[in-house]
């Protein structure tokens, strides 16, 4: 039922609100007041009434009554908004209906979804479980295979390994065997296996089959390294390398065997470079031209000392027993192939020994180097060279090594060339220089043992020749010449020989530092006397010709001077050189031959002097044809063609 907003009167219900003045009176205490108010007195409300005089009791009324009218405002809209409130009560009623059902439906809902959860989480522990079981069985099933590749043998490696030839296939094949053969030895779980039992006896057949085809191939290949005229480095480079995985399968799988195979390439490779070096020694044996004999020496006297003595070329005119000479060019040739004997033989030509030493030394590194590369890269075993060129000492098989000092041990004692044992010392020295920059150590031990040989024999010569000197024989050794005496040439020549050989090595045996600049020394004044000598030798010849062309071949004939060059003023020295060149140039030659014991110096004084005769007459020749009417001279001049013939030809003589 809905009242009348308009004529309700909240003060028919409550009546008038009135403060008791007097219900309290009694338990009130005004103790402690005044303090209160004296704290209270700066506070603005309490003061601003205390300033109006109004009561406190009143004041409180005023405030109640008003609170009061603000409440009956409340309560008078609240009655207002009655219908509102109704309305909202039956809205959330039926709303709470509603969320009723809902906790109803999503309780049910909750209790599904625990249910699917438990499925899931059940699907998700098998679905894990069948992917760990399937990562397993896909292991095993790899394992299986892998197992079943390795130890199974096919038909068709079978047919290869027995009845096929040994060639590229076959090596292929024999490396698939290899492995299976290891895989049954290595692995634990094959050896525990039953198919082993099954397969085991069929590669164990197949090995041995391998093992007697492919060492019975090889030892046929090395067979034919013992043919004669054989090219053996061609043979196995092009050949042997090309099967050497035939020596690791026996070195893995049948090493009695392998051992066989090297003991056979061994033997055939030992004979065979033994026979060649053998073979060459023999061939340039006959190339060798003996320099020096035990008589000699700086302090022998040059004549014949009984009636029986056999007569050769006298001493002093066989300069290369102590001059150096053309012998050094053999360490400028040192990188050069050795000699080929029956090529040399042909041409008649002889050798100093130092030069077959080196030829002879050559073809051993050559032939070193290629064998030890060769038995690294082929057996894996350095050890292999050695037994080779050193010889198997348990049957007495010598090797390379002792073929060539067999023979150096009949050369050197006969040895009493001091300039060749120095030249085979320096030859030593840089083939070691040589291996080094090869960075093979296989003839280190051999080189070293030759270079120990070579300087004691080199002692003993040079004693001998110290010796000669103090117990030679003044009397007999004087001759009265003009020349310089054969014992001080033999001497110089000796020295400056050994002291060029020396100077650049710091091995403390011979000379040292100053010894080259002692040699520059007396270069120098070899080359400052030189000229001088071809001057005074021109000047004994053609001394008009060269004051001439000293004096006045530089003028100019047509200069405006006092008297010019003329025709009459060179036709005297042209008729006279055309008349007498030939003639001048031959007692020159006999001049010099005379004069300088030493051929090879004297070769070079008259070529120096030839050259420069050359120069003074191409001068003369220039000045005649700037000369007015020298034309008419054309057919008393000698072609400069000419004169250069001459000298060639007396240069040849040497």
């Amino acid at each position: 039922m809905m009242m009348d907003q308009s004529g309700f009167d909240l003060g028919v219900f409550v009546g008038d609100l009135a403060f008791d003045e007097d219900s309290s009176r009694d338990d009130v205490s005004l103790e402690g007041l005044e303090q209160e108010l004296e704290e209270c007195k700066n506070d603005d409300v309490v003061a601003n009434i205390l300033s109006k005089g109004t009561k406190l009791r009143e004041y409180a009324k005023g405030v109640e009554n008003d609170v009061r009218q603000v409440e009956l405002n409340s309560i008078q809209e609240y009655i207002k908004e009655s219908d509102n409130l109704v309305s909202l009560h039956d809205q959330i009623r039926d709303c709470d209906n509603i969320l009723s059902q809902m906790e109803t439906l999503l309780s049910g809902f909750q209790g599904e979804i625990g249910s699917i959860s438990s499925e899931i989480k059940s699907l998700q522990e098998k679905s894990m479980d069948m992917g760990l079981k399937l990562k397993n069985r896909k292991g095993a099933e790899v394992k299986l295979a892998r197992f079943v590749e390795d130890i199974i043998v096919p038909p068709r490696m079978v047919d290869i390994i027995v009845d096929s030839e040994v060639n590229d296939e076959y090596m292929r094949t024999l490396e698939i065997l290899s492995k299976k053969l290891k895989f049954v030895e290595v692995d634990t779980m094959v050896q525990s296996s039953k198919a082993l039992k099954d397969v085991q006896p069929e590669l164990e057949k197949l090995r041995q089959k391998a093992i007697s085809k492919v060492s019975e191939f090889i030892v046929q290949k090395l067979h034919a390294l013992r043919k004669p005229k054989t090219n053996i480095q061609i043979l196995q480079q092009s050949v042997l390398l090309k099967y050497k995985y035939v020596i690791i399968f026996l070195k893995e799988h049948g090493k009695e065997v392998y051992m066989e195979v090297r003991g056979a390439y061994v033997d055939t490779m030992n004979k065979v470079l033994s026979a060649h070096f053998r073979s060459y020694i023999q061939a340039v044996e006959k190339l060798q031209l003996d320099i020096a004999t035990p008589s000699d020496l700086i302090g022998v006297e040059t004549r014949a000392t009984s009636l029986f003595s056999i007569g050769r070329e006298p001493l002093k005119n066989r300069s290369a027993v102590f001059a150096l000479g053309e012998r050094i060019n053999i360490l400028k040739e040192i990188e050069q192939p050795a000699l080929i004997p029956h090529i040399a033989e042909a041409s008649s030509l002889k050798y100093p020994y130092e030069v077959l030493f080196r030829s002879l030394h050559k073809l051993l590194m050559d032939t070193a180097t290629s064998e030890y590369l060769f038995c690294d890269d082929f057996f894996g075993e350095e050890s292999i060279f050695y037994e080779i060129f050193a010889g198997i000492d348990q049957y007495y098989i010598p090797g390379p090594f002792a073929v060539i000092d067999e023979h150096f041990n009949l050369i050197l004692p006969n040895c009493f060339d001091a300039t060749g044992l120095m030249l085979m010392i320096r030859i030593i020295h840089q083939h070691q220089l040589i291996m080094s920059r090869r960075r093979l150590p296989c003839l280190d031990s051999y080189l070293d043992k030759i270079n120990i040989s070579l300087w004691p024999r080199f002692k003993m010569v040079f004693d001998m020749h110290l010796n000669s000197l103090r117990t030679a024989n003044v009397k007999t050794l004087w001759e009265d010449d003009v020349h310089p005496h054969y014992v001080m040439r033999r001497y110089a020549e000796f020295s400056a020989s050994l002291v060029h050989l020396n100077v650049e090595y710091g091995d403390g045996q011979e000379a040292g530092p100053e010894g080259g600049k002692t040699q520059m020394h007396f270069e120098e004044l070899l080359k400052s006397n030189t000229v001088t000598f071809v001057e005074e030798l021109l000047l004994e010849h053609f001394s008009n010709l060269i004051k001439f062309v000293k004096t006045r071949a530089s003028e100019d004939p047509n200069s405006s001077s006092e008297k010019p060059i003329s025709v009459p003023d060179v036709e005297p020295l042209v008729k006279d050189f055309g008349s007498r060149w030939k003639a001048a140039i031959e007692l020159m030659h006999k001049d010099v031959i005379t004069s300088f014991s030493n051929f090879l110096c004297g070769m070079e004084i008259l070529r120096a002097a030839l050259t420069q005769l050359l120069l003074y007459y191409t001068r003369l020749s220039d000045c005649i044809k700037r000369i007015p009417g020298g034309s008419t001279l054309n057919k008393d001049l000698v072609s400069i063609s000419s004169i250069m013939y001459e000298i060639r030809k007396y240069s040849r003589t040497f």
